[in-house]
């Protein structure tokens, strides 16, 4: 069992923890992987320092890395994935597809809608972003989009389809620990996710007509006759991002699939590049690295390989090793029996839960460990109160699957950046739906709009003395 610090220490761990990742992230301009082992490490000295043993903390850290090793081995796998996709021919036929057929003014707009598609129907945003994302923003190279914008489309629509799918992880884990069925819990979220959605849409067209001008006839005649000049662009080199997400959509493990995926593009590169075993080695660790003699075309085409997400493998370790003195100090729980002696009304615990686990998975940027936790510890409050949990459950998923690409050191947002090539902080910006659901969950809170409520609440008398109780079990 954890040891739980007292009060002024854990809040003194916070403080600490947050000093260092925002100054050193926003004052220093530090790697987010430095940074946060330099939290971790001062977290562990004053951990150590108040009495907190080392097994403990020792035992804590190995819990952390193995729920982090499924999530670094997919990494790789895309990484892989990309790689041989681009030597096979798969990624650039899709580019040159794209460059066809998609006008530059609603190029964001469509890749929003089909993204969002393709997350729903597959269930995750991993796969979307590290398939067709990746071909869209190769698109955009040639299109002259900012990257920033496509990523900010790509992204929107992957989560919104993640959050929507009955085959998402996110989705289940979060009806799961909450007890609530899941089609209940998708229909709830539709009132904080969709107008996001159509928000971000209009953006997306508004930034299209805005750069639809800026693109010359000629860039795009150069791209596509360079991409036929280096590849053979049949059209059964779309078979990968087919098989995958018939696959996923079948619901067959995620890692399996992404090396079905990689196969299939070692043997399309024999077949209609000409490839031999040599060149798939390199592309599987570095990446495409051969040369176009276009500059647009190598920018687009030369990403991918093992090598490539080495980077964002060490940001996740770092990662584990700063959530582990926090969690074994018992930093939760302290927060928790805080919010018990305070809060007093439904409006107040929703309020609560909604602060809390924002800030608990800014903090660990793992909604694995934040909805395990507060999910079994927070649901029966609801009940006390008189409110369905349906509306824990979306709080859950509009502070942790939606917020999770805006945090630099999550699991989804550092898979995010090493997959699409740019930083999180640039995208952000033009992905408002992440951050709209939080604020559409506010003004429903406090207004009492799109609230569900159960039909027999506690008295007045009872929801305070319950609710501790709750908290207590």
């Amino acid at each position: 069992m954890n040891a739980t610090l007292a009060p002024w220490k854990a809040v003194t761990l916070i403080a600490v923890s947050i000093a260092i990742i925002f100054g050193g992230i926003i004052f220093i301009d530090a790697e987010s992987t430095i940074v946060l082992l330099a939290a971790g490490t001062a977290l562990i000295i004053l951990s150590l320092l108040w009495g907190i043993k080392w097994d403990a903390i020792e035992k804590d850290l190995m819990e952390n890395l193995r729920a982090m090793f499924t999530p670094i081995l997919i990494l790789l796998a895309v990484g892989l994935m990309i790689g041989i996709w681009m030597l096979a021919g798969t990624i650039p036929v899709i580019v040159y597809y794209g460059l066809l057929l998609i006008k530059p003014s609603v190029f964001l707009f469509v890749a929003c809608l089909a993204c969002a598609l393709m997350s729903v129907m597959a269930g995750t945003s991993w796969g979307t972003i590290g398939t067709i994302g990746v071909a869209f923003m190769g698109v955009s190279v040639g299109l002259d989009i900012p990257l920033q914008y496509t990523a900010g489309a790509v992204v929107v629509g992957a989560l919104f389809g993640d959050k929507m799918s009955p085959l998402s992880d996110t989705t289940v884990m979060a009806a799961a620990v909450t007890d609530v069925k899941l089609v209940d819990h998708i229909k709830h979220m539709l009132y904080t996710t969709v107008p996001g959605l159509v928000i971000s849409l209009i953006l997306f067209l508004f930034l299209g007509f805005r750069v639809s001008g800026q693109v010359e006839n000629e860039q795009i005649t150069s791209i596509l006759n360079t991409l036929e000049t280096n590849f053979n662009l049949n059209p059964l080199l779309l078979l990968p991002p087919f098989v995958i997400l018939f696959l996923i959509y079948k619901n067959k493990p995620t890692l399996p699939v992404f090396g079905v995926g990689i196969l299939l593009g070692a043997l399309l590169a024999i077949i209609f590049q000409g490839n031999g075993l040599a060149e798939i080695a390199v592309a599987l660790n570095d990446g495409y690295t051969a040369s176009t003699g276009v500059e647009v075309v190598d920018r687009m085409l030369q990403r991918g390989g093992l090598s490539s997400m080495l980077g964002t493998v060490a940001l996740l370790i770092a990662a584990a090793i700063f959530g582990s003195p926090l969690r074994t100090a018992g930093v939760i729980d302290v927060i928790l029996n805080g919010i018990q002696r305070v809060v007093k009304t439904g409006k107040g615990i929703m309020l609560s839960s909604l602060s809390l686990h924002s800030f608990l998975f800014i903090i660990t940027g793992s909604y694995y460990v934040t909805f395990a936790v507060l999910g079994p510890m927070m649901k029966s409050m609801y009940d006390q109160y008189g409110l369905h949990r349906k509306n824990f459950s979306r709080t859950l998923e509009d502070t942790g699957t939606a917020l999770a690409p805006l945090i630099p050191w999550s699991v989804t947002g550092a898979f995010i950046a090493g997959t699409l090539g740019v930083p999180t902080l640039q995208y952000a910006p033009f992905a408002p739906m992440l951050y709209l659901g939080i604020v559409f969950a506010i003004i429903y809170i406090l207004t009492g709009f799109g609230i569900a409520k159960v039909d027999s609440p506690a008295t007045e008398k009872e929801k305070p003395v319950a609710a501790k109780k709750a908290l207590q079990s």
